[in-house]
C-alpha cells in the first residue's frame, strides 16, 4: 500500500473537521442547481442527507489532499469506500427544482480503485414533491477508470411539480476505491444522449382489469436502452412492448395485470443507458372499485307471475358514477340466470312461475371495461300461487262395492295445480228413500293416485266430483254419478210385523225392509213353537221354513197347535244374500175342551122328586188345561123353545140360584168342580142341597121340568173357551 493511499483517511478526517468555506462567487456555476464544487457545497445549496450512513467528502483544488496521485486534480465530491462497511450509503441532495421547460442535468463521475476492484455503486435518485424515494433511475457499478465520464439526466417533471436529484454512493463488498462526482450542470436545452419523455397521463381502470401505461420518449439511439416503469414505492415493472414511431421518437408500453386497490399508486417511466437516464413525470394509476349495492332489493308487490321490486341501490360499496343498473334473477332451485337492464328506481319482473322461490340481485356498472360490480345481496322471495289450471281430466272409477267407491285420477303436476301447496277434495251426495240425504267432502292425499269413499249406502246413486284447491282459487270437475253395488238387505221393520191368531193357524203380515240395499228377491220365514199352554204339545222340535216371493209380504201358517206360542224369524234376501232376521212371537188361540159324546145317550143314573143323578165324564183339554167343570140347570117353561144340544151356546156368565131366582134368569149354576175332582167318570146328584165352589145346588122343584147341562171350561190369561152338552132332562 503506497504512502498516499495510507494518508487519505487522515486527510479526509482533517477535511471533515475543518470549517467549510463561506459562500463564494458564482464563478463556475452554469445555472441554478448546478455546481463545480470549487467553493464547496454551501455555494450550490447542496446538502448532505441527515439520515444516511456517512457523508460525501469535498476535495478542494486550493487545499492539499492525500489522494493517490493518479486521482484527478481540482474540486469535486468523493467517497472513500475503504472507510465504510459494505451496504452503507452516503447521499448528496441537490436543491429542489421547479422547471418550466425542457432541460438537462449533466454531470461527471468516476469509480476508481488502484487494484481495479469494485469500489461500489453510484445511484441517481429523483424525489418528486418531497415524496418517498423510489428506486434509482440511473446507476453505475464497478471500476470505470481514473478519468472523468459524463452522464445526462433528462427529468421530465415540470412546474407546479418539483423534484430533487440525489446522488447516492453505496459501498460494495470490496471496500476499496473511490466514487466521485463533479461539474453538475442544469442545461436549458434537451439532453443529447438521454431521451426525454412526453407527459405521462394518469390511467384509470376498474379493479380486476389490466392497466397499461404508454410512455413516449424523444431522443436518438434510445430504443436499445433499458426501459422500465417505476412505482413510487420502489417497485419496477419491466417493459411489455416498444415501438419506434420515427427515428427520434419511440413508445414503450407497460402492462399491470388484473390490478386491485393495492396497485393504486404513482408510476413513472425510466430509461437508462451508460450515458445517462431519462425519467418521466409521475402519473397516477387510479383503480376504481366496481360498485356493488349494500342492501338487497326491496319487495313492493307480488303476484302469481310477477314480482315488483325497488332496486334500493343508492348506497353502494365501490366507486361511481353509475351508468347502468341491471336486475339479475334466478330460481333458487335452478341453474339459469337472467339479467335485465333497468332505468327506473323500481322494476317489475314478468312471466315468472307461480309459487316459486326466486333470488334477485342488483348489478351496478361504472364506466370502463370491467366496470360491472359483483351482484348485491340477494332478495329471496316467492311468487304467489296461481289459480289451478284445471281439474284432472280423467276421473275413473276403480272399484265399486256396496258401501265404498274407489276413484282413480291422473297425477296432479305443478303445471295443473300451479302451486306447491294444494288440496284435493272429493265431494259426494246422494238421496235415499224416507227423505234421507247426505252430502260430504273428503280431503285426499294429493300424492296418492287413488282415494276411497267409504260409508256409502248400498244400491244408491252417488254423485261424485273432484275439487282442486290452492290459496288462490279452485277448480271443480263435472259430477259423475255411480250406483253402489247391492248388499244384503236390512231387517224387516219390527213394527210392521202383524200376526193374527186362530186356534190352528196364524196369519202373518210384514213390510219390506227400510234398507232393501238392492232388489228384494225373496223372503224367508222360519218358525218353531217355543211354549204352549197345553203340556201335551211338544215344543222342542226343529224349525220349519217357508219362502215367499219378493212381492208377497204375508203368509198363513196352518196346522198349528192351539194355545201355543210360535217364534217367527223373517229375513229378506237380495242377490247378495239374506239380511238379518226380525223376530216376532205369536200365540195361537186356545180351543174349547172336547167333551165326551153324549148324543143319544142319557147320562141319568137315578131320579127322585127333587134330585137327578147323572154320570159326569172328564173332558179332553185342547190347547189349554181344563180350568173347571160346571153343572148348569135350566128350568123348562112350556112356552120356551127347546134348545138343540148340538147347536147350543154355552153359558158363559155364571149365575147363582139366588141371582137367577131374583133376576128371573132361566138358568143357574148348580156346581163348579175343579178338574182334579173328575179324573175319571163319576156320578153327580143335581139337587143334593150342597154348595160347590160358591154355587148352591138346591133341591129341584117336583112339579117343574129341568135340562141338565155339563160344560168344561179352559181359561188362560185373558182367553176363556167353554164346551157344553145337555146330559139329562128331568120331567115335571
Amino acid at each position: 500500500m503506497d504512502t498516499a493511499a495510507a494518508a487519505l483517511p487522515v486527510f479526509v478526517a482533517l477535511l471533515l473537521l475543518s470549517p467549510r468555506s463561506p459562500l463564494g462567487s458564482a464563478q463556475g456555476q452554469f445555472s441554478a442547481g448546478g455546481c463545480t464544487f470549487d467553493d464547496g457545497l454551501g455555494a450550490c445549496d447542496y446538502h448532505q442527507d441527515l439520515y444516511d450512513d456517512f457523508e460525501w467528502v469535498h476535495v478542494s483544488a486550493q487545499e492539499p489532499h492525500y489522494l493517490p496521485p493518479e486521482m484527478p486534480q481540482g474540486s469535486y465530491m468523493i467517497v472513500d469506500s475503504s472507510d465504510h462497511d459494505p451496504g452503507e450509503k452516503a447521499r448528496l441532495q441537490l436543491p429542489t427544482m421547479k422547471e418550466n421547460d425542457t432541460h438537462c442535468i449533466d454531470f461527471s463521475y468516476l469509480l476508481y480503485s488502484q487494484k481495479g476492484l469494485n469500489p461500489g455503486t453510484l445511484n441517481i435518485l429523483v424525489r418528486v414533491n418531497k415524496g418517498p424515494l423510489a428506486n434509482p433511475i440511473w446507476n453505475v457499478t464497478g471500476f470505470t477508470g481514473r478519468d472523468w465520464l459524463r452522464a445526462e439526466l433528462a427529468v421530465s417533471t415540470f412546474w407546479p411539480n418539483e423534484y430533487q436529484v440525489i446522488f447516492e454512493a453505496e459501498v460494495s463488498g470490496g471496500r476499496s476505491g473511490y466514487i466521485a462526482i463533479d461539474d453538475i450542470q442544469v442545461l436549458s436545452y434537451p439532453c443529447d444522449k438521454s431521451p426525454h419523455f412526453l407527459r405521462l397521463g394518469d390511467v384509470e381502470v376498474n379493479a380486476g382489469q389490466n392497466a397499461t401505461f404508454q410512455c413516449i420518449a424523444t431522443g436518438r439511439d434510445a430504443v436499445h436502452n433499458k426501459l422500465w416503469l417505476q412505482r413510487r414505492n420502489g417497485e419496477d415493472i419491466p417493459v411489455a412492448q416498444t415501438k419506434n414511431i420515427n427515428h427520434r421518437r419511440f413508445a414503450a408500453s407497460f402492462r399491470l395485470q388484473e390490478v386491485t386497490k393495492t396497485d393504486q399508486d404513482l408510476y413513472r417511466c425510466v430509461t437508462q443507458s451508460e450515458r445517462g437516464s431519462g425519467v418521466s413525470n409521475f402519473a397516477q394509476l387510479i383503480v376504481r372499485e366496481p360498485p356493488r349495492p349494500i342492501a338487497p332489493p326491496q319487495l313492493l308487490g307480488v303476484g302469481p307471475t310477477y314480482l315488483l321490486i325497488q332496486l334500493n341501490a343508492n348506497s353502494i360499496i365501490g366507486d361511481g358514477p353509475i351508468i347502468l343498473k341491471e336486475v339479475e334473477y334466478r330460481m333458487t332451485s335452478g341453474s339459469w340466470t337472467e339479467t335485465h337492464a333497468v332505468n327506473a328506481p323500481t322494476y317489475k319482473l314478468w312471466h315468472l312461475d307461480p309459487d316459486t322461490e326466486y333470488e334477485i340481485r342488483v348489478l351496478l356498472t361504472r364506466p370502463g371495461e370491467g366496470g360491472t360490480g359483483l351482484p348485491g345481496p340477494p332478495l329471496i322471495t316467492r311468487t304467489k300461487c296461481a289459480e289451478p289450471m284445471r281439474t284432472p281430466k280423467t276421473l275413473k272409477i276403480a272399484e265399486i262395492q256396496a258401501r265404498r267407491i274407489a276413484v282413480d285420477w291422473e297425477s296432479l303436476g305443478y303445471n295443473i295445480t300451479r302451486c306447491h301447496t294444494f288440496n284435493v277434495t272429493i265431494c259426494y251426495h246422494y238421496f235415499r228413500g224416507h227423505n234421507e240425504s247426505k252430502a260430504d267432502c273428503l280431503d285426499m292425499d294429493p300424492k296418492a293416485p287413488q282415494h276411497v269413499v267409504n260409508h256409502l249406502p248400498p244400491y244408491t246413486n252417488v254423485s261424485l266430483k273432484m275439487i282442486l284447491t290452492n290459496p288462490e282459487g279452485r277448480k271443480e270437475s263435472e259430477e259423475t254419478i255411480i250406483q253402489t253395488d247391492e248388499d244384503v238387505p236390512g231387517p224387516v221393520p219390527v213394527n210392521s210385523l202383524q200376526g193374527t191368531s186362530f186356534e190352528n193357524k196364524i196369519f202373518l203380515n210384514w213390510k219390506e225392509p227400510l234398507d232393501p240395499n238392492g232388489v228384494i228377491t225373496q223372503y224367508e220365514v222360519s218358525y218353531s213353537s217355543i211354549r204352549s199352554f197345553d203340556p201335551a204339545v211338544p215344543v222342542a222340535g226343529p224349525p220349519q221354513t217357508v219362502s215367499n216371493l219378493w212381492n208377497s209380504t204375508h203368509h198363513v201358517f196352518m196346522h198349528l197347535h192351539p194355545g201355543t206360542t210360535y217364534q217367527f224369524l223373517i229375513r229378506a234376501s237380495t242377490v247378495k244374500g239374506f239380511g238379518p232376521a226380525t223376530a216376532i212371537n205369536v200365540t195361537t188361540n186356545i180351543s174349547a175342551p172336547t167333551l165326551p159324546d153324549y148324543e143319544g145317550v142319557d147320562a141319568s143314573l137315578n131320579e127322585t122328586a127333587t134330585t137327578i143323578t147323572v154320570l159326569l165324564r172328564p173332558a179332553q183339554a185342547k190347547g189349554a188345561p181344563i180350568s173347571a167343570y160346571q153343572i148348569v140347570v135350566e128350568e123348562l117353561h112350556p112356552h120356551r123353545t127347546k134348545r138343540e144340544a148340538g147347536a147350543m151356546e154355552c153359558y158363559q156368565v155364571p149365575v147363582t140360584y139366588q141371582n137367577a131366582l131374583s133376576g128371573g134368569a132361566p138358568y143357574y149354576f148348580a156346581a163348579e168342580l175343579p178338574p182334579g175332582n173328575l179324573p175319571e167318570p163319576a156320578p153327580f146328584t143335581v139337587g143334593d142341597n150342597r154348595t160347590y165352589q160358591g154355587f148352591w145346588n138346591p133341591p129341584l122343584a117336583p112339579r117343574k121340568g129341568y135340562n141338565i147341562y155339563f160344560q168344561a171350561m179352559s181359561s188362560v190369561e185373558k182367553e176363556t173357551k167353554t164346551q157344553c152338552v145337555r146330559i139329562a132332562t128331568k120331567a115335571a
